[in-house]
């Protein structure tokens, strides 16, 4: 299973012609504790970059964006039941939905968990 990065902190574990998304660990402790989510609807087809979604904190809201092209296949019902699972444990239970991949090459434009750790090291 890969893992790729975006610049706007969303992850994505990839799995055949699919993966789960969700936030990383940076983007929930610049949000501080999460509220809220807005999970897109299943069967809904996106485009890289659109939104899909939105979490809320305490601080701020926060888009969030559509890592690669595809269409919902699931939403994680537990986060809209708790979305502290935002917080606790981001790149795993606290995850937001999946997609199947439209076009699995847009993968090569995400950053990988070394890339990611320079771009999120600095401000």
């Amino acid at each position: 299973m890969t893992i790729k990065y975006t610049p706007d902190h969303e992850w994505l574990k990839v799995d055949g012609d699919s993966a789960t998304v969700g936030i990383t660990h940076h983007a929930q402790d610049a949000l501080g504790d999460v509220v809220f989510v807005d999970l897109p609807e299943v069967g809904k087809t996106f485009a890289a970059k659109d939104i899909a979604g939105v979490v809320e904190s305490v601080k701020a809201a926060a888009d969030v964006y559509m890592p690669v092209s595809g269409e919902i296949t699931e939403v994680n019902e537990a986060l809209r039941a708790d979305p502290s699972l935002a917080n606790t444990d981001p790149q795993g239970a606290g995850w937001f939905f999946k997609v199947k991949l439209a076009n699995p090459a847009e993968l090569d434009t995400l950053m990988d968990e070394t890339s990611y750790s320079t771009f999120s090291a600095h401000p």
